[in-house]
C-alpha cells in the first residue's frame, strides 16, 4: 500500500497543484455550460486530469518508485507545454468573446497559464542533476 505524504499537499508545489486543478475545473465547467468550442474544454479537462495524476503521483511517493522516469523534469515540461497551450486558448477565448461564459472561461485559462509557468519554474529550481536519484523536488 502507498504512504501518503500529507507534507507535500501542504507544501507550495502542492498548493500550485492545487490551484491549477481548481481553475483549470472552473474554466472547463464554464466552456461546457456555454457551450463553447470543442477544443476549448478539452484541452481544461486534459490538464486536470494530467495534474491530478501529477499530483496524486508526489502525494503517494509514486515518484521514488519509478526510477526509469525522473518525475520533476516531466512535469516542468508538462507544465511549460501546457502553458503554451493555455496563452493560446486563452487569448482565443478572451478574443472571440462570443458569450459571458467564454469570455469568464478565458480568464480562468489564462490564470492557469500563470500558474503553470509558476509551478514549472519552482520545479525547475528544484531539480539538482547532480544529486543522488532519491533527491527529487518533492523531498
Amino acid at each position: 500500500m502507498a504512504e501518503v505524504r500529507w507534507d507535500y499537499a501542504r507544501s507550495m508545489q502542492g498548493a500550485l497543484k492545487m490551484a491549477r486543478l481548481i481553475t483549470a475545473f472552473v474554466a472547463f465547467l464554464c466552456f461546457v455550460i456555454t457551450r463553447s468550442q470543442e477544443a476549448y474544454f478539452v484541452l481544461t479537462i486534459m490538464d486536470f486530469i494530467i495534474t491530478l495524476l501529477f499530483f496524486l503521483l508526489y502525494l503517494l511517493k509514486f515518484d521514488r518508485k519509478m526510477t526509469f522516469l525522473f518525475c520533476p523534469l516531466v512535469d516542468v515540461f508538462n507544465s511549460l507545454i501546457a502553458a503554451l497551450f493555455f496563452l493560446i486558448v486563452g487569448l482565443f477565448a478572451i478574443i472571440t468573446k462570443s458569450n459571458v461564459g467564454t469570455l469568464v472561461g478565458g480568464i480562468f485559462v489564462i490564470l492557469s497559464f500563470f500558474l503553470c509557468i509558476a509551478d514549472s519554474i519552482f520545479l525547475f529550481k528544484k531539480i539538482t542533476f547532480n544529486q543522488p536519484r532519491g533527491r527529487t523536488v518533492t523531498n
